[in-house]
């Protein structure tokens, strides 16, 4: 049957391309538009139709297609009145892509076509995905509802683009997570929630295409429901292999969603999709002197989506219920999640889009992390998101960071340690909400922290302009890669010492892809467009010892209530006994002005539940003698583990000879005294 508009039956709900059993209805959203028009097209990227729409209601375009069906390829186009300089784009020329599309046949490039103005003449179909309507979802999944304690960030491209075992066509996709011992190599590290960065459809940054780079993040999207081709070929389906896959195993997926702009850029940029039908709606705008509209830019990269707007705000819910339906994921970190609170007069964790998807009865159940921060206004917005968002905690970060470097005092890192109250201890939020972590994709590596001072960005084509300056980091005497065994011992101890602090403070735990086995980025701390060996792991290199330890303190961790109790540590006597006493290493309780004294070493007795043990925390850069009473519950102390290589007891009772820079965790026992194999 040949497609053809059956006037008069199409409808305005629900958005997007809807498959019934007499054609597709298709409803698009822009208010300034005077006609809507769907153009379908063949595999070879040829127009075979184009229909306008005929129903409007508002600023809603409807219409039924007949004689097509799940598997069609698509694309709108608009036109209207146009005049950028007041927001309006309309060319019926320009192909957009569909916002509501939930699968596009290609990947997204840049071409110039895509800028041109209206009238060039130029019919931009050739070089814009083309939509496909999608069956109607059966089985719809619902997020596992289990909070996360282990957190693991990786990206699909790099993390699976050299592993070893992997067909060829595999590497580099999303279902290559179910294969070649990645579920063992999660589980032996405890992980409980895979975090996967951007998986929507992006396009690369403008001024990438000149330089010869290409994005590997991910975090320039241009749809909010169609996965990029590149890392699913089979489209949401193969998403939702994965998630059923480490469902099975009691591991949740969730995934990095860019709610806050799209790829369109400036407004130099590409009209490819919300720009092309209705930006006044889609992005936010202030004014000029001249009365001329100009682009708000609090995500920093051009343009930023009006997430006070209710039709932003109903793609939005629409993206993630179907993320969480169709694809099987259990929730959702959010990127400059401070844009998705912003209202007219500011940011509010009582703000619509926020109020909306706690209270929605599928989102609601799901895993909430916010990136609490953007680089607007009022941006930074840690502790404010409120139940159910946990919220990554960059205070941690830069307070652990800065204690092993030298430059913060004790008391900050006990802050952090006992779940950063300060930030999180309000409206009946747990330490749990505290997403703590050392290093994340955005920033050094794990082991580029304690190999650079600064940044080494050229590679990148921005000067080294680009990626944060302030990094506390340092390089244990020496920038860069060395065979000096000396300070490679050195930055090893640095990093055991890290993650040990990491696995013994209060909190949610978020390990970033490959640090735990010694992944370097060559010091580059904004890999964005490194789509290249340097954002590619090398598992060839991974250091087995680093993971072990890192598998260990996992497993140590679990095993003792006392490191996972889900309320913040505060001193005070519950169960009569007190959850933490914070210790001198001069064997006794530590003093308010202890606290803000250059003290390298102090620690940390925890006893909570039966579980007693204490943590001994030494920046030094020698060995220090430290002192605890008698454990409660058990004869003497014994050796939990010491990041340090050479713990040991000393001869007087609760005395410990601690390794320098080592963070070293000792047990009750009534086993006698320990002693070193």
């Amino acid at each position: 049957m040949k497609p053809q508009l059956q006037k008069g039956a199409g409808r305005p709900e629900p958005r997007g391309a809807s498959v019934l059993a007499d054609g597709v209805n298709f409803s698009v959203y822009s208010e300034p538009a005077s006609q809507v028009f769907i153009s379908l097209f063949d595999k070879a990227g040829r127009e075979t139709e184009r229909f306008a729409l005929d129903g409007r209601d508002g600023a809603v375009h409807f219409g039924l297609i007949k004689g097509i069906g799940a598997g069609t390829r698509y694309g709108i186009r608009a036109d209207g009145p146009y005049d950028p300089s007041k927001g309006l784009w309309f060319d019926p020329d320009k192909l957009l892509v569909d916002p509501y599309a939930y699968e596009i046949d290609q990947p997204f490039t840049q071409h110039d076509e895509l800028k041109a103005p209206r009238g060039s003449g130029v019919d931009t179909a050739p070089y814009v995905p083309k939509s496909i309507v999608a069956a109607p979802v059966k089985n719809r999944a619902v997020p596992i509802e289990m909070p996360p304690r282990v957190i693991y960030e990786l990206n699909v491209r790099g993390y699976s683009k050299l592993r070893p075992g992997l067909p060829a066509a595999e590497r580099g996709r999303v279902t290559a997570l179910t294969k070649s011992g990645f579920p063992e190599h999660f589980q032996a590290l405890g992980v409980d929630t895979i975090e996967l960065m951007p998986t929507a459809a992006w396009i690369d940054d403008w001024h990438l295409a000149s330089l010869k780079l290409t994005n590997a993040w991910g975090y320039n999207p241009v749809t909010m429901m169609a996965p990029d081709p590149r890392l699913m070929p089979g489209g949401i389906a193969d998403l939702r292999k994965v998630t059923d896959f480490y469902r099975k195993r009691g591991i949740a997926v969730i995934l990095d969603v860019v709610f806050n702009h799209s790829g369109e850029g400036d407004t130099n940029g590409p009209v490819i999709c919300y720009r092309g039908l209705d930006a006044n709606t889609y992005y936010r705008h202030t004014f000029n002197s001249d009365g001329q509209r100009l682009l708000v830019n609090d995500a920093g990269t051009g343009n930023t989506l009006d997430c006070a707007h209710p039709e932003v705000q109903r793609l939005v819910l629409d993206a993630m219920r179907h993320w969480v339906e169709a694809g099987g994921v259990s929730g959702f970190r959010f990127d400059l999640a401070t844009i998705l609170g912003r209202t007219r007069t500011g940011f509010s964790p009582e703000a619509p889009l926020l109020a909306a998807i706690r209270s929605d009865p599928v989102l609601g159940k799901a895993i909430l992390v916010a990136e609490p921060w953007d680089i607007g206004p009022g941006g930074y917005q840690l502790g404010g998101f409120g139940v159910p968002f946990l919220e990554w905690n960059d205070r941690y970060r830069d307070d652990v960071r800065a204690f092993w470097r030298g430059d913060a005092a004790a008391g900050d890192l006990a802050s952090r340690l006992a779940g950063s109250s300060d930030l999180f201890q309000h409206g009946g939020r747990k330490p749990t909400a505290s997403v703590n972590y050392i290093a994340a994709h955005d920033g050094f590596t794990l082991r580029d922290l304690v190999s650079y001072s600064s940044k080494h960005n050229l590679g990148n084509g921005e000067n080294n302009r680009d990626g944060h300056s302030h990094n506390i980091s340092w390089n244990c005497g020496y920038e860069g890669e060395t065979e000096n065994a000396e300070i490679n011992d050195r930055r090893r101890a640095d990093v055991r010492a890290l993650l040990a602090t990491l696995f013994v403070s209060r909190g949610t735990l978020m390990l970033g892809q490959g640090d735990e086995f010694w992944r370097s980025q060559g010091g580059n701390n904004n890999a964005y467009a490194q789509d290249n060996a340097v954002t590619w792991i090398d598992w060839g290199r991974a250091d087995a010892e680093l993971m072990n330890f890192v598998c260990a303190l996992s497993a140590f961790r679990s095993a003792h209530p006392a490191l996972t109790e889900q309320e913040f540590l505060t001193g005070q006597v519950i169960n009569g006994v007190r959850d933490v006493v914070w210790l001198h290493p001069d064997q006794h309780e530590l003093h308010p002005d202890n606290w803000q004294a250059d003290l390298p070493t102090f620690g940390m007795l925890l006893d909570i539940d039966e579980d007693e043990l204490v943590v001994w925390f030494n920046r030094a850069h020698e060995r220090v003698s430290a002192y605890s009473a008698l454990p409660r519950t058990g004869s003497t102390w014994h050796l939990g583990f010491s990041s340090g290589l050479d713990a040991r007891f000393g001869t007087e009772p609760g005395n410990i000879i601690l390794p320098p820079r080592s963070v070293t965790v000792l047990v009750p026992s009534d086993e006698g005294s320990f002693t070193f194999d």
